[in-house]
């Protein structure tokens, strides 16, 4: 694998999910963290299913955005809704699946369809997850 053009790096103490902490190694992300009340836990703080949303909307927007200009495509407002689930599994365990929801204005729905479809072929959180959770996308045009 080539070197890489940027590491994030973070570390989880304390109990992990139950009442750790996540904090970046520059500072600029120091996180608690809780198991949310849905799944027997306190709530009141994030958890990874959380960041991992926010990650991935957040890299999954920019995408769109570089192919759009990639492609000379304009829009008017746009918006990626990224959810992650967490599932139980029959093994006892726990697996994901994640659903982005994209809502761009300014284009009709077959532009907005390809588009979205590029972004998904170049987000590295989409080609990471590809072939390993189940991640459907919805598209949006207003």
């Amino acid at each position: 694998m080539n070197k890489p053009l940027y590491l994030g790096i973070a570390t989880s103490t304390g109990d992990g999910r139950a009442g750790g902490r996540a904090r970046s190694d520059d500072g600029l992300l120091d996180l608690s963290l809780a198991i949310p009340k849905e799944m027997g836990g306190p709530g009141g703080a994030t958890n990874p299913e959380q960041l991992f949303a926010a990650g991935w909307a957040s890299c999954f927007h920019s995408a769109l955005k570089a192919v759009a200009a990639q492609e000379k495509v304009q829009f008017a407002d746009s918006a990626v809704v990224a959810e992650v689930q967490v599932h139980p599994t029959p093994e006892g365990g726990f697996s994901l699946g994640a659903a982005l929801h994209v809502e761009l204005s300014g284009l009709d729905q077959a532009a907005a369809d390809k588009l979205v479809e590029a972004a998904h072929g170049v987000c590295p959180y989409s080609n990471a997850t590809r072939g390993n959770i189940p991640v459907t996308l919805e598209v949006t045009v207003a």
